[in-house]
């Protein structure tokens, strides 16, 4: 498909995108780990899913939501990585994505799914402000297939947006017993991404690695994540912003532990005492053995009214995902019950 302007060239519109490369020691998070942590994955997600969306919109991008992933196996350090993006649907100007990473011992050659997941872009202008991109529609069953199953995702997408935005967090400590863990740091110029922002998928980054290290030392394991419920992109990070991000245990099950994170960050010029929320983010964690092996979960038993509402809050997401049910972007794969998530 191609598009022309009266001051354009003809451009070719390109509705996929792979990268390719190979997974590097310092992708994986702790020492011993079998894998990638799970926010370099998102990264190279939302990395992929900007090359798709910017080739076809022509504009900058911004990420607008990611959700609804399940990691279904390690990513190990030396594995060739594929991350194949795909546009599957359009509004006026959002681009609904499609990502699939893939790995593969270079020495083999056989590529297997790591994940999947969905991802939302919307196209800016020079002024930030949205901008119409070009209409997309499938030409083939698959590729019809496979827009149905995004749209499927949109309700399950608004519930669970919903159900984020009623609850609060109080900073009283003595509203809440639970295991937290926060970080604190200056976003570098090394961070910024093409519109002069930190990257959605090095904040994504940050959010995994303070719900790794609250999970570890709540259990005292190496942990895992297994899925990530959703991810709400509420302002950008600027490069020299102080970051908080503050991970939260607010529910247990027999293996998995429900984790809330907020992503605050703004000029630290103008005061540290009250960051303005930039990401909410809610993900699900496992700790595993030496070998990878789902651990039980070390319990934590809400006290307070808060902590009580906020598990309430974690097991109404996990009945949402079963309630809308949305149709598997791509086919699903023996291997994907690897980390059980109860």
């Amino acid at each position: 498909m191609a598009v022309t302007g009266a001051d354009e060239q003809e451009r070719t519109l390109q509705p996929e995108t792979t990268l390719r490369f190979m997974a590097a020691p310092t992708d994986v998070l702790m020492q011993g780990a079998r894998g990638v942590h799970g926010g370099r994955v998102l990264e190279w997600i939302d990395k992929g899913a900007y090359a798709c969306a910017v080739g076809w919109s022509g504009a900058y991008c911004v990420t607008a939501y990611v959700g609804h992933i399940h990691f279904t196996r390690p990513i190990p350090s030396g594995h060739i990585v594929e991350v194949r993006s795909r546009i599957v649907y359009t509004g006026r100007s959002s681009m609904h994505i499609v990502n699939e990473v893939l790995s593969a011992d270079p020495r083999e050659g056989v590529f297997t799914r790591a994940c999947d997941c969905l991802v939302i872009f919307v196209a800016m202008d020079e002024n930030r402000k949205s901008m119409p991109v070009p209409h997309f529609e499938p030409e083939t069953d698959a590729g019809v297939r496979i827009q149905q199953a995004a749209l499927s995702r949109v309700q399950l997408r608004k519930a669970i947006e919903e159900e984020m935005l009623k609850q609060s967090y109080s900073s009283d400590p003595a509203a809440t017993t639970a295991p937290r863990m926060t970080h604190r740091f200056m976003a570098k110029p090394t961070d910024v991404n093409w519109g002069g922002n930190v990257h959605g998928g090095t904040a994504m980054e940050w959010i995994d690695e303070a719900a790794s290290a609250c999970t570890s030392a709540w259990t005292g394991e190496r942990t895992v994540a297994v899925y990530a419920g959703g991810f709400r992109f509420y302002r950008p990070v600027h490069i020299g912003d102080l970051v908080e991000a503050e991970a939260r245990i607010i529910r247990t099950d027999v293996r998995s532990m429900s984790v809330s994170v907020h992503l605050r960050a703004g000029d630290p010029r103008e005061g540290t005492g009250n960051l303005p929320v930039a990401i909410h983010a809610s993900m699900t964690y496992i700790a595993t053995d030496i070998d990878g092996n789902p651990l039980a979960a070390r319990q934590f038993t809400p006290t307070t009214p808060e902590d009580k509402r906020l598990s309430q809050h974690a097991a109404t997401l996990r009945e949402l995902r079963t309630k809308y049910r949305p149709m598997p972007l791509v086919e699903p794969l023996r291997d994907e019950s690897q980390y059980p998530m109860n």
